[in-house]
């Protein structure tokens, strides 16, 4: 884009950050934010649900934006590590994110672009639905037109050693010379260099590479070009089907019987189960602290017993400075009460060895307890609460 035209664009706001001054709230929405620095990722892509609450970043309650912007995703991802100053007629503009600025004069500056097209409105104004992807990068005040790299095919598991096939797209916007009307496209991204899992491969005309992965376990892959905005990683993990990778088994080789072992109350070999499921939570560590708007979501973990299981039950309470409240899994929300984890209900969430709870939203702050207790079928309870293993303690701050 020529230098002409960028100017006449970032006089008319299309290009700042800022725009006009935030206007009416829109609903809270699930999206997801992700910032790319000049040298690598700075927030990966995160999902989040916006909120209500007004996002001011200079102490004057006067200079909001709503929380259901950009503006407030933003503050969500980061956990507030941005900055940006106010003006009048712009409202907020983004001069650093994570400690990395990129303020107009520098010679870049932070590009918005929603659903990979660059918003023509600010963080304030531009206001977020259910699946938009938000994204921020730098670029150049030049105006030369930088593309936003996707990457896509990539599965969820690879053979150590096979090819997949993944494929690249590039999004690009230009701008009409003399109306600077914006035309955006999207096409294959050829010449893109896709890395990750100690493997690189390049793609072709059509957008295309294969790729072959060899490191066992987890992996990331991403594509990267020079002059675009590489694109989100994506995961994959590397396994055999039975390596103990990503969760598989690996199988144990064949012997001769051996005894039936029994300590001659656990249900074994044909002993009565006198024993107690042992229950575990996953996911929470017990003392945990959470950034506030990263509270969790969901809830998990296991039970086992020889008996099998008659039933998973969760409770969950929450105190706020006092404000004392339990989670009823018959309303599905919080429910005053008395301060004190037994004055929480026990709710059932199945009979699963391996059980979650996904809750209506984010735990918003306070201080939480949240046990769980399991039921075998021999009706042998897990009372007990042993902290770090039935029984997590956390935080929301």
């Amino acid at each position: 884009m020529p230098t002409r035209l960028i100017t006449g664009l970032l006089a008319t706001g299309c290009l700042l950050i800022g725009a006009s001054p935030a206007g009416a709230a829109g609903a809270p929405a699930n999206v997801s934010v992700r910032v790319e620095g000049a040298g690598d990722t700075l927030v990966p892509r995160t999902a989040l649900t916006t909120t209500t609450t007004p996002v001011v970043k200079d102490g004057n309650p006067s200079h909001s934006c709503t929380g259901t912007s950009v503006a407030g995703a933003l503050e969500q991802a980061t956990a507030g590590d941005w900055s940006g100053s106010w003006d009048p007629s712009y409202a907020y503009s983004v001069q650093a994110i994570k400690s990395e600025a990129h303020a107009f004069g520098s010679g870049t500056y932070w590009g918005l672009f929603v659903n990979d097209k660059p918003s023509s409105t600010g963080i304030c104004d531009t206001e977020l639905q259910t699946g938009d992807e938000v994204l921020f990068a730098p670029l150049p005040e030049s105006g030369a037109t930088v593309g936003v790299l996707r990457l896509k095919g990539v599965p969820a598991t690879a053979a150590p050693g096979s090819a997949i096939t993944v494929s690249v797209t590039r999004t690009a916007t230009t701008y009409d010379p003399t109306t600077y009307a914006p035309t955006t496209s999207t096409g294959p991204g050829a010449g893109v260099t896709v890395s990750g899992g100690g493997a690189t491969t390049t793609t072709g005309p059509d957008g295309t590479a294969q790729i072959v992965l060899s490191q066992m376990g987890p992996a990331s892959l991403r594509a990267a070009k020079a002059g675009d905005i590489r694109s989100a990683s994506e995961p994959v993990c590397v396994t055999t089907g039975a390596d103990g990778q990503c969760g598989t088994a690996v199988p144990t080789p064949p012997s001769s019987a051996a005894p039936c072992a029994t300590d001659g109350r656990d249900g074994l070999c044909g002993t009565r189960d006198l024993q107690a499921p042992l229950a575990a939570i996953a996911g929470i560590a017990d003392r945990q602290v959470f950034a506030k708007g990263h509270g969790p979501r969901t809830v998990r973990g296991s039970a086992s017993d020889p008996s099998g299981l008659l039933m998973v039950k969760v409770r969950l309470t929450r105190d706020d400075h006092g404000r004392c409240a339990y989670f009823s899994g018959r309303k599905e929300r919080f429910v005053p009460a008395r301060c004190g984890a037994t004055h929480g209900f026990w709710f059932r969430i199945g009979d699963r060895a391996d059980w979650s709870y996904l809750l209506p939203s984010q735990l918003p702050r306070g201080r939480y307890v949240l046990d769980v207790n399991a039921i075998d079928k021999a009706y042998n309870r897990d009372d007990a609460r042993r902290r770090g293993g039935n029984r997590v303690v956390f935080e929301v701050r």
